[in-house]
């Protein structure tokens, strides 16, 4: 199972992990913590954003939604409002789909297990095993950026490509017992972190990797601006929407947008329930 020609044999491995784990620990407000809600928001926050603007947001989230059942109660603007700043809005519709399921059929928490964590909306493997490994100090094979750069440093310096089906047997092999999988992963993601400022991000070799494409004046960045425009003011006319948007735009040195970019953007927000679309009104 460990890869032939490794510098480092698992043991050596395991142990070297540690100790920099150690070393490089980040004291973190999700950490530590037996609320299994809790940490499904901070994996979703942190979800392609970086800790230091996670930092701050998680605590203010949970003190508006501080529970599954706070959350699916609340209204879909109000949890959206929350969400500015942090980027890809619809995790915070997924989050709140997911909260909805939990207060309606688990009795307002979240259910056990890797499989049944993924059964709820918008949690995949990596979330599922998040929540199992950090709030529940369970056993899970936990697979994310920083952990896959760990593993592909150290064990496959001079690998491309190198799928995550390969690594998933090593981070299963390294997993230790219950009550100790919360520190083993924590030290994994501090030494990952830590790594992507020293060198090359060995992400990059990563079977799984993709480039971030640019955000300004992107689709995505012209979505970002029209919910806040509908956020700010509900009930804004269309017509008056679009020229918002326009005016945002041209601020910004680019041109107005196109109608048609317009219309299948409100068209995708709608039916992904950012808002609803009223007598030519928009609605949060």
């Amino acid at each position: 199972m460990w890869p032939a020609g490794a510098a480092l044999s698992q043991q050596e491995f395991c142990a070297h992990v540690r100790s920099e784990g150690t070393r490089l620990y980040r004291d973190l407000p999700w950490r530590g913590i037996d609320d299994a809600y809790g940490v499904l928001v901070s994996e979703v926050m942190l979800q392609q954003t970086q800790v230091k603007r996670v930092l701050g947001r998680w605590e203010h989230f949970m003190g508006m939604f501080p529970t599954p059942d706070a959350l699916a109660a609340a209204a879909p603007a109000d949890v959206l409002a929350e969400w500015q700043g942090l980027g890809y809005n619809r995790r915070a519709l997924a989050l709140k789909r997911a909260a909805e399921e939990c207060s309606q059929h688990h009795a307002g928490a979240l259910p056990v297990g890797v499989d049944a964590l993924q059964q709820l909306p918008g949690i995949g493997p990596a979330t599922a095993a998040g929540i199992t490994a950090f709030a529940r100090n369970q056993r899970a094979v936990y697979i994310e950026t920083n952990v896959r750069t760990v593993f592909l440093h150290l064990l496959f310096p001079d690998e491309e490509a190198v799928p995550d089906k390969q690594l998933e047997p090593l981070v299963a092999a390294c997993c230790p017992p219950a009550g100790q999988v919360r520190a083993w992963y924590y030290a994994l993601l501090d030494v990952g972190a830590h790594l992507k400022s020293q060198v090359t991000n060995p992400s990059r070799r990563s079977a799984h990797y993709t480039r971030q494409s640019a955000f300004e004046g992107s689709r995505r960045q012209k979505r970002a601006e029209l919910v806040r425009i509908v956020l700010a003011c509900p009930g804004i006319a269309l017509g008056q929407a679009a020229k918002r948007l326009d005016a945002e735009e041209r601020a910004a040195g680019r041109d107005a947008v196109d109608p048609q970019l317009f219309a299948s953007i409100v068209a995708d927000l709608t039916r992904e329930g950012f808002f609803r679309e009223e007598d030519g009104k928009l609605f949060a």
